[in-house]
């Protein structure tokens, strides 16, 4: 049982993607660990969340609608299909209904939903609102945020310092609280020979990229993951499968643990500004190392740690080299257990989800959150 008061906790996970196994992404994998987390300690926790989730109870206004698209080829990651946004606007119409007539009991919020309105449940409602920005800034949360009086029971967590920098830019000041990994489920591999890419096959992850540079070193890359792009997909990375290029398709734990384990190198290539890049930490997890781009807060996650490399994002030559090099040293006897201890000793998710505990029962008795909350445990206020 948790040390801290049992909490009535609401949940709001995005809802593009159900929260189950094999994960959508890292972001469906961070609210799905902390759901299971929570139930462990002993809190009642109601989950928000896309139907076909794991952890959802029989209230229908705790469903959210997945988008629904015409055609498969259309599916995206990145864009909604028509009328999928009154959808959303109307199931957190009802929700907000239910959360008004206290037909609910809830004492605060974990808000993970890429929409603004749970961000407003705390000035509406007057519910303590815990909100993690998992992304760059979004329109519609940023403006529901600029509407927050200053006496409006919310707080704001970012992944990354370079997430928190950029909605501070926006007006949107917020704590970092980094992502974590499950050590019990990402376990030490013994490496091999092959390199390998995992996340969501989508443009910005650019695993064409990651194809590219493997090909230049002629090393064998192993892909894995879910189609978030079909057009992407078929244009982009599947005229470069084949040979030494095998994509494995979709992998649940702990199958894709076992493949990352079992690589040489894992190659991280996002061209967007990616907020944490919890696949870098996954793979030092399983004691592989990792070449990235440096993009957004990659840098931040693998500062520091052994067996990795940052290099220009889009280089794919210097990225193909920076892998051969840690591949070469895998060969040469890289402990892999020193990686796998690094990892471990930052980004623990029992440690995290120890921390978002005190977080939320702060914010459940409306305390101030720096006076109960470690600098180390949740970074320091941007632009406070």
């Amino acid at each position: 049982m948790s040390a801290v008061e049992r909490l009535r906790v609401l949940v709001v996970a995005p809802e593009r993607h159900a929260l189950r196994q094999p994960h959508a992404g890292g972001l469906e994998a961070v609210v799905w660990n902390r759901v299971r987390w929570l139930r462990r300690q002993g809190h009642t926790v109601f989950l928000c969340a896309a139907d076909g989730s794991d952890f959802l109870g029989p209230r229908p206004e705790l469903r959210l609608p997945r988008p629904r698209w015409g055609r498969p080829q259309d599916a995206s990651d990145s864009t909604s299909p028509d009328g999928h946004d009154r959808r959303m606007a109307g199931a957190f119409d009802r929700l907000r209904d239910l959360l008004d007539a206290r037909m609910l009991p809830v004492d605060v919020v974990d808000n993970h939903s890429l929409h603004g309105d749970p961000i407003l449940w705390s000035c509406d409602l007057g519910l303590p609102v815990v909100t993690t920005l998992h992304t760059p800034p979004l329109p519609g949360m940023v403006r529901a945020a600029r509407m927050l009086p200053g006496r409006a029971p919310h707080r704001f967590l970012a992944v990354s310092q370079f997430t928190a920098r950029a909605w501070s830019d926006a007006g949107v000041d917020s704590f970092v609280f980094p992502n974590g990994v499950d050590a019990d489920q990402w376990h030490l591999g013994a490496g091999g020979p092959g390199w390998v890419w995992f996340g969501r096959i989508v443009p910005e992850k650019a695993p064409h990229l990651a194809i590219r540079a493997a090909q230049r070193a002629g090393a064998r890359l192993r892909i894995a993951g879910r189609i978030g792009d079909a057009a992407y997909f078929a244009r982009e990375v599947e005229p470069l499968l084949g040979g030494r290029i095998e994509y494995l398709g979709p992998l649940g734990l702990p199958a894709l643990s076992d493949v990352i384990g079992a690589s040489a190198v894992a190659l991280v290539t996002p061209v967007w500004d990616e907020p944490f890049g919890l696949v870098a930490a996954e793979a030092l997890m399983t004691g592989t190392p990792v070449a990235a781009f440096d993009a957004g807060g990659i840098g931040e996650v693998l500062a520091g740690m052994p067996a990795t490399t940052v290099v220009p994002t889009g280089d794919v030559g210097a990225l193909g080299r920076a892998a051969a090099g840690l591949a070469a040293l895998s060969r040469w006897g890289l402990p892999r257990g020193r990686i796998r201890d690094a990892a471990e000793a930052r980004y623990s998710l029992e440690q995290r989800h120890r921390e978002i505990e005190r977080v939320l029962s702060v914010a459940a008795n409306g305390a101030a959150l720096p006076a109960l909350v470690t600098a180390d445990a949740v970074g320091s206020a941007v632009g406070a």
